[in-house]
């Protein structure tokens, strides 16, 4: 279950990998003072652009970010040949109209309809690209200003997991470890876990996670290990080492391990474990099939058996601190022994908070998935640590660079012209490991992720992709930037019209939680009020009759709910940050195989016609958006229809197989040279923009391969679900995306390549056939 790890790294840091028995290297600074190299890019790319320091109080201050733009030999000729094909493009319609095809006319309709949606499609995902900028943290300017203190904010992780089996857990506690290994003051951040299916295994892992971490989170902070996540760690085959021990690294390193290994076989025989000690606790309590904590209780969750109250989507809320808030001073570890091989006797062996939630569960709930599971976080973390940021992960996503929170803070506490307060959410690109060597499924979809939210960038803002997100806690409490009134009054009036719920401890919480300088509230002990409070914050029915899921939280109703709502903090005027650091700040685990990319794919177009299909639609957007980024949002939602015309033109050359007479535009020349024309101009854009987004042509040949897959099997069947929704008026389930747990010991890849039949693939299979047909 070993986690492939394809980190980049520089080519002038790139040294060997302190392996059992190999010499380490040193020379490196101490955290606080490491700048991170975020990129900005090859000079014969991108250009920094000249910015004031920020005047205060106290004098100038430098900018706590770097921003970049494409150097104007790249950019204008990139704009000239948008402009040229746009203006192509309406010359080609214009000639077509003219030439109008007499006996074949429902086909000259239906084809240049087609033509129309295309170069309005290619018109939508064109226009933000106009402006593509890349900002990168200064990390070491956020240490200047903060000094060696750690007196930054406070910030409360999530992470959100449902499936020990489709999520293996080993990825999850690797998240986890990883969180609790971050270079961040150790008493300013909190790490809650949301198991939405309240399983003692996940719970129990969580435990084990913590006396593991009392090892594995030292050995990170004294031979500043990356990545963070143990398994990514070991699996690493070359890296750059900068602790300041290089002499203890080996045998440290061979030492945790060993007991990395050790830990792994308990979280691997956990499922066996539980459930022979409740079968043992069973027999001893005749007629019972609980299901057993270690402490002889019964789990609170969902039961191996299920009974009433005890199953799948029917339990009780559950909040368990497992780790408690840490000292203000640091705590030195123990000098080597016999007991404990690794000296720390100079190592802050402190942890952070950690926090094991899951949401009560009812019949007759709509407990709304990831979104609801996310907003429960919110509203717990509230009453607990109650940080002014929050940031969340999906429990395959892990930290890749230690100090990526401070890459946050440093465009979040940035004041040049109150960018900083006006901030809502921090994006950072997505990257994944275990993915084969030629992308073959596109799962880096670096096209996206390396072109189109850099040129949002440019805009407003990028989008909310899910995860990898660090948000402000009051943005998603709705209100608005603090330019457009006060956040007390925002927050009083809409308590008045009971947006948040009942519960008079959370809204009073609020005030104290949008306050970007404070630190998290050190965890009290959970008395019988407390305890009241939070039970009440986790059951089903403390959202009826709020704006929970609509105007405050995360939205419901939507598969997509991360750009949704991404899409109402810019529409209330927010802006958000596309951020590039160098390592990858986060890492993820990409789908399994074809199919589970193709259920991926499915569950994100359906959202986005959901999206289009509601109040969330962009059209319906208002004045506070940039001219621009209703055109960006647009782009991103009805696009799955343009499948009605890609799979007519594929379906098209059928006609030869059935009749004598079949459509092609007269005069054949000329509309010749206009295809020749148009297909050149956005091939010769498309290099620009390979060139600027830093991408191969192999990524972006992949990306144009796989759209094709998407909007001839998978886009047919997201249209067709949004009309039964349309009709019916019944939501859309979408499958969870399993991800990889075992591999070949010849080959990693090969559960990668292995393809398993689905339905899906039908439209597909027919176009080929058609097609192939159609040639002989």
């Amino acid at each position: 279950m070993a986690a492939a790890v394809t980190r980049r790294i520089n080519a002038g840091l790139r040294a060997d990998a302190p392996d059992d028995g190999a010499d380490a290297q040193n020379g490196a600074r101490p955290p606080a003072a490491r700048r991170v190299n975020g990129g900005g890019g090859k000079d014969d790319v991108w250009v920094p652009v000249d910015e004031p320091d920020t005047p205060d109080a106290g004098g100038a201050r430098p900018p706590l970010f770097r921003t970049y733009k494409v150097k104007g030999s790249i950019l204008h000729p990139y704009r000239f040949l948008i402009l040229a094909r746009l203006i192509a493009i309406v010359a080609f319609f214009v000639w077509r109209a003219r030439h109008k095809n007499r006996d074949g006319a429902w086909l000259w309709t239906m084809s240049m309809a087609g033509d129309v949606w295309f170069g309005f499609s290619w018109v939508l995902n064109q226009l933000p690209k106009l402006s593509p900028t890349k900002r990168v943290p200064d990390l070491a300017a956020l240490a200047d200003r903060h000094g060696s203190s750690g007196d930054l904010p406070g910030v409360d992780v999530f992470v959100t997991t449902v499936d020990p089996i489709d999520e293996p857990l080993l990825y999850t506690v690797n998240t986890v470890l990883s969180i609790l290994a971050a270079d961040y003051p150790v008493d300013r951040y909190a790490c809650y876990l949301s198991d939405d299916g309240g399983t003692l295994v996940h719970y129990e892992a969580m435990v084990e996670v913590a006396r593991f971490a009392e090892l594995w989170v030292p050995f990170c902070r004294k031979h500043c290990v990356e990545p963070r996540a143990p398994e990514s760690y070991f699996a690493a085959k070359t890296q750059a080492y900068k602790g300041g021990v290089p002499g203890e690294l080996v045998s440290d390193r061979r030492r945790v391990r060993r007991e990395y290994e050790e830990f792994k076989v308990r979280i691997d025989s956990l499922f066996t474990t539980i459930r022979q000690r409740s079968d043992a606790y069973n027999t001893k309590h005749a007629g019972e099939n609980a299901t057993w904590m270690a402490d002889e209780t019964q789990w609170p969750g969902t039961w191996f058996e299920p009974a009433e109250n005890h199953r799948r989507g029917q339990h009780a809320g559950i909040v368990r601190v497992i780790l408690n808030h840490p000292s203000c001073k640091p705590r030195l570890g123990l000098p080597a022994s016999a007991d404990k091989p690794l000296d720390l006797s100079g190592v802050d062996v402190r942890l952070p908070v950690l926090v094991y939630i899951s949401r009560e569960k009812r019949p007759g709930y709509n407990h709304q998935k990831k979104a609801g599971a996310m907003n429960v976080m919110l509203r717990v973390s509230a009453l607990l640590t109650n940080a002014p940021f929050v940031i969340n992960f999906d429990g395959d996503h892990y930290i890749n660079n230690s100090q990526a929170f401070q890459g946050t803070m440093c465009f979040m506490l940035d004041r040049r012209g109150g960018g900083g307060e006006d901030t809502a959410f921090v994006q950072f690109p997505q990257r994944f490991d275990d993915v084969d060597p030629t992308d073959r499924y596109a799962n880096h979809n670096r096209v996206f992720f390396d072109g189109t939210m850099l040129s949002l960038n440019g805009l407003q803002g990028p989008s909310y992709l899910g995860t990898g997100t660090m948000f402000r806690r009051v943005a998603l409490y709705g209100a608005e930037p603090p330019r457009w009134g006060a956040v007390a009054s925002q927050i009083e009036a809409m308590d008045k019209a009971n947006k948040f719920g009942s519960s008079t401890s959370f809204v009073g919480s609020m005030l104290d939680g949008a306050n970007q300088e404070r630190s998290i509230t050190p965890l009290a002990m959970l008395d019988e009020s407390v305890t009241d409070d939070l039970a009440a914050l986790t059951a089903c029915s403390y959202e009826d009759g709020t704006s929970w899921g609509r105007d405050v939280g995360w939205v419901y109703d939507i598969a997509t709910e991360d750009v949704v709502t991404g899409f109402r903090m810019h529409r209330q005027g927010w802006r958000s940050v596309y951020a590039s650091m160098e390592p990858a700040a986060f890492r993820g685990t990409a789908p399994i195989n074809l199919t589970e990319r193709l259920y991926q794919i499915l569950r994100w177009s359906g959202g986005s016609l959901e999206m289009f299909f509601s109040h969330s639609n962009a059209l319906l957007a208002g004045r506070r958006l940039h001219p621009l980024q209703p055109v960006a949002y647009l782009n991103m939602s009805p696009y799955p229809i343009v499948t009605v015309f890609i799979f007519f033109y594929n379906l098209f050359p059928v006609m030869w197989l059935v009749s004598e007479q079949y459509y092609i535009q007269q005069p054949f020349g000329t509309y010749l040279l206009y295809l020749v024309g148009v297909i050149a101009m956005i091939h010769a854009i498309g290099m620009f923009e390979v060139k600027w987004a830093g991408i191969t042509l192999l990524d972006w040949c992949r990306n144009e391969q796989f759209y094709m897959i998407g909007s001839t099997g998978v886009y047919p069947t997201a249209v067709l679900y949004m009309a039964l929704k349309l009709v019916t008026g019944k939501g859309i389930y979408f499958r969870l995306t399993s991800k990889q747990t075992t591999a070949s010991s010849g080959d990693k890849f090969a559960d990668l390549y292995t393809v398993r039949w689905v339905p899906l693939l039908i439209p597909t299979i027919v176009v080929l056939a058609v097609n192939v047909g159609a040639v002989g």
